[in-house]
């Protein structure tokens, strides 16, 4: 198993966040995580990557535990974390922002290497090279925050609602940019509040709701249950 969550519970203050969650994401697969805002999906991204400390539970990464590292040394581990929004540097250009990604690779013809790829799966972003990332448009900038994290040769790729904002093409557009990834041998774990997008895309569906996992599954499966139809996908 590539990463495995073991009963992670993490507080805000007083209040408990994530209470008890359990996942596991095998290689080369897509995860997606979905439920209400205020559910937890984005906490748990973050603490996986450690941007959170956790109160309790583990996280293994390639058989090694991570939780309570710093958010450096899991990159150098191999998980990129993109954050919602994307944040790109919006006064950098845009190969700025793709060499900031690289910035803990010390081998130049990994990166050169890295560059050539992101570059002939996204020409647009080759095109616009020089230009500052602030003026891409908010597909362009979505594209630009995923290509800098793959800079990084991630093995594990956590994407924290890449189609918030976007238009229905828009969101197609991302929606093929993480089949592509995923094709390539990198897992995602994918919060997304778009359900359909989410069932669509994934390999394995988990529901959370204030802080647990309440169902999980093949995502086709869970596609077609009752209750996920009823409450997260319009009926």
């Amino acid at each position: 198993m590539l990463l495995e969550v073991k009963n992670l519970r993490v507080h805000y203050g007083k209040a408990e966040v994530l209470k008890g969650v359990l996942l596991e994401v095998e290689q080369g697969k897509i995860v997606s995580l979905i439920g209400a805002n205020g559910a937890g999906k984005t906490t748990t991204l973050r603490t996986i990557s450690g941007l959170e400390v956790p109160t309790s539970g583990e996280i293994w990464f390639e058989g090694k535990r991570i939780d309570g590292m710093p958010p450096h040394e899991i990159v150098r581990l191999g998980i990129a974390h993109i954050p919602e929004g994307g944040r790109c540097f919006a006064t950098m250009t845009v190969l700025e922002n793709l060499q900031l990604g690289a910035y803990l690779c010390k081998d130049k013809h990994e990166i050169t290497r890295n560059l050539e790829n992101i570059y002939e799966h996204f020409p647009v972003l080759k095109e616009r090279a020089r230009q500052r990332a602030g003026s891409l448009s908010g597909g362009e900038q979505q594209m630009l925050a995923t290509s800098r994290a793959l800079m990084s040769s991630p093995k594990l790729l956590l994407m924290d609602e890449p189609s918030l904002g976007l238009s229905p093409i828009l969101v197609e557009q991302v929606a093929d940019m993480i089949t592509s990834i995923s094709r390539s041998g990198i897992s995602i774990v994918l919060v997304e509040q778009n359900a359909y997008v989410a069932l669509r895309l994934a390999d394995k569906t988990y529901v959370m709701e204030v802080g647990k996992i309440a169902l999980e599954g093949n995502a086709k499966v869970l596609a077609n249950n009752e209750y996920v139809k009823k409450v997260y996908l319009g009926g």
